[in-house]
């Protein structure tokens, strides 16, 4: 077994992790890894059990990488003040190679998801919301924080007062590097966002950032439509009826 958390009080959750993520019946998501809500001492926690790997990474996660509960874990120290508060991860080994490991935050109790702004065209405050979400995404790029899943389902949002608080999550995949503006916008196109929504966005993002709005806008589309076709000739290879 290793571990390691930020306060020693949850330990107690870290080391019983099976047991409790194996009792809990509020899983929120599931396919390659499952994600399960866990209550412990009158607080809520977000569970992520990663899938076993298979041989090879075995070998390759326990003697040369970090594993993805740990990888999740570093970049959720390094990206705090965006991401729910990590609590720490847990690995577990047999025969000597890495087997199941889990990352454990606090649950962030949010009201939506950036897709359903995205989807809904009479979304409530639609406008207000995708601007607090450029000045998010401004904050998380001059941190150097580049997220390379920064899709709908990973970008949590609550309404607080008049204003909205937005939370990372899925962060396994981060980079931490100066992003150039190509970077920057590129680092929408994964929103599969309307071209008239992703306007808005990045009309606010170019003047937060004082840089020419027509340039912005035409370099966002061009990446966004980039990563539209692709993902679309992929599912027309599967047979998958394709919706444009």
């Amino acid at each position: 077994m290793k571990f390691e958390v930020i306060q020693n009080n949850y330990s107690e959750l870290l080391k019983n992790i099976q047991s409790y993520f194996k009792n809990s019946q509020n899983s929120i998501h599931k396919a390659r890894n499952e994600i399960k809500i866990i209550n412990f001492k009158e607080k809520s926690f977000v569970v992520k059990s990663f899938k076993i790997p298979h041989l090879l990474n075995k070998i390759i996660y326990t003697f040369f990488k970090d594993s993805k509960a740990k990888k999740s874990y570093n970049n959720s120290l390094k990206t705090i003040e965006f991401t729910p508060k990590p609590i720490g991860y847990i690995e577990f080994q047999e025969y000597g190679l890495i087997d199941e490991s889990y990352f454990i935050s606090e649950h962030f109790d949010y009201d939506f998801t950036i897709r359903e702004p995205l989807l809904n065209a009479n979304f409530e405050e639609k406008e207000e919301v995708f601007k607090s979400f450029a000045l998010f995404t401004l904050k998380l790029h001059e941190n150097n924080i580049f997220h390379l899943d920064y899709s709908p389902g990973n970008i949590l949002v609550k309404k607080e007062d008049e204003s909205y608080i937005f939370k990372i999550v899925d962060i396994n995949r981060m980079e931490f590097k100066s992003l150039s503006l190509d970077d920057r916008l590129q680092n929408f196109s994964k929103l599969w966002a309307k071209d008239d929504d992703l306007k808005v966005i990045i009309k606010e993002y170019a003047r937060l950032m004082n840089e020419n709005e027509s340039n912005c806008i035409k370099i966002a589309l061009k990446y966004s439509q980039a990563h539209k076709d692709k993902n679309n000739a992929k599912k027309r290879l599967k047979g998958i009826e394709v919706v444009d």
